[in-house]
């Protein structure tokens, strides 16, 4: 196992934080795939954090048993801006307070650093276009290093992933069912994983909006692939996702576990562990469009009483909760409009108008613009 620390540029006069990668096993032609994982993006998304250290634990032994058939690199605290930012005992770990920017959006767009530089270099060779592909994100990055320590840490996180065969994003949401997003294309790669992690639902896209980590580790493999179709091969070379792990609350040895079998099940099926992986388990749902995901929103303020859990199969119409006036008594019944999967759901039991209540994974796509919540 190696330790690597990654100093991020400083904002302010007299601070300085870092980003710790652990790397586990080796990267070489000989080898299976590099795997990158990383947890609490958002730094109040714990869940991930408790399942790194699990992962690590595990890794570290099957290194040592020489079983390991590629390399996987752990960051199992991927925000550290996020967790110093605690306000009257609450931490403020999705946004940056700075400049209010999400911390899983906003990450540089690939294609763009490095289209030119391929120009005249592609060939017939698949294999080789993606490793001139891997050098140029490498290269682009390099050379345009932030300044600023959002964009540092955004900088270094890019850098560990861009050339990774998998990225698991690790995050929550406030309370949940397991679920997953990544690209269009990829869930033909990704069913195993949602197998394995008994997913309730898998959100699909190729643009969810403001270009979050997740989609700029794999985007530029789909985007290369159809700029180039018909004249050089690109292999859709990243499986990138963004792995939910339920809820904010869910923060426990047992869970942590199951979650961490489940991970280690997947690199055994793609053979970056040596040995025999289990069988694939039943698939609970077929993913879905990303664009066809409802959000529930309060229409009026008041005591919110949920009336359906997260995972439960709904259909259009039904009750999803009430919001109650305490002072008039009136009772708001809040329904949605498509059948489908309820897989989050909001923690807080007081709404204020327009809050977002819950979100219904429906197989029909009928939003557009930006898909992601804030």
């Amino acid at each position: 196992m190696k330790k690597i620390h990654h100093p991020l540029a400083s904002t302010y006069l007299g601070t300085q934080r870092e980003i710790i990668s652990f790397h586990y096993g080796e990267s070489n032609g000989s080898c299976k795939d590099k795997i990158y994982i990383q947890a609490s993006l958002h730094a109040d998304e714990l869940p991930g954090m408790l399942v790194a250290h699990h992962l690590r634990l595990r890794l570290a032994a099957l290194e040592v048993a020489g079983k390991l058939n590629g390399e996987v690199v752990v960051v199992p605290v991927a925000n550290p801006l996020g967790l110093a930012q605690t306000l009257l005992h609450n931490q403020i770990g999705r946004f940056d307070l700075a400049s209010g920017e999400n911390f899983n959006r906003h990450y540089p767009a690939l294609l763009a650093l490095i289209g030119e530089s391929l120009e005249g270099k592609l060939t017939a060779d698949v294999e080789r276009n993606k490793r001139m592909v891997r050098d140029a994100m490498h290269e682009s990055l390099a050379a345009n290093a932030p300044t600023t320590e959002l964009g540092a840490m955004r900088h270094v996180l890019l850098t560990l992933a861009c050339d990774a065969d998998v990225v698991l994003d690790l995050h929550c949401d406030s309370d949940a069912a397991l679920h997953l997003y990544t690209g269009t294309p990829l869930w033909p790669q990704c069913e195993p994983l949602a197998r394995y992690m008994g997913a309730t639902a898998t959100l699909l896209a190729t643009e969810s909006g403001d270009n979050p980590f997740d989609e700029a580790c794999s985007q530029t493999w789909w985007q290369l692939a159809e700029k180039y179709v018909g004249r050089f091969p690109i292999p859709l070379a990243c499986l990138s996702v963004t792995v939910e792990l339920r809820g904010q609350g869910d923060v426990n040895h047992h869970q942590a576990r199951i979650d961490t079998d489940a991970i280690l099940a997947y690199l055994a099926y793609r053979g970056v562990i040596l040995d025999a992986a289990p069988a694939l388990p039943d698939l609970i749902a077929e993913a879905t469009p990303l664009a066809g995901s409802e959000p529930i929103d309060a229409p009026v303020s008041g005591v919110v009483v949920f009336l359906k859990s997260p995972g439960e199969r709904v259909k259009a119409g039904d009750a999803i909760a009430e919001i109650i006036d305490p002072i008039s008594g009136d009772v708001r019944t809040v329904n949605c409009k498509t059948d489908g999967i309820m897989y989050a759901r909001e923690n807080r039991y007081f709404a204020s108008v327009g809050m977002r209540l819950a979100k219904v994974a429906g197989k029909s796509a009928f939003r557009t613009g930006k898909l992601l919540s804030a």
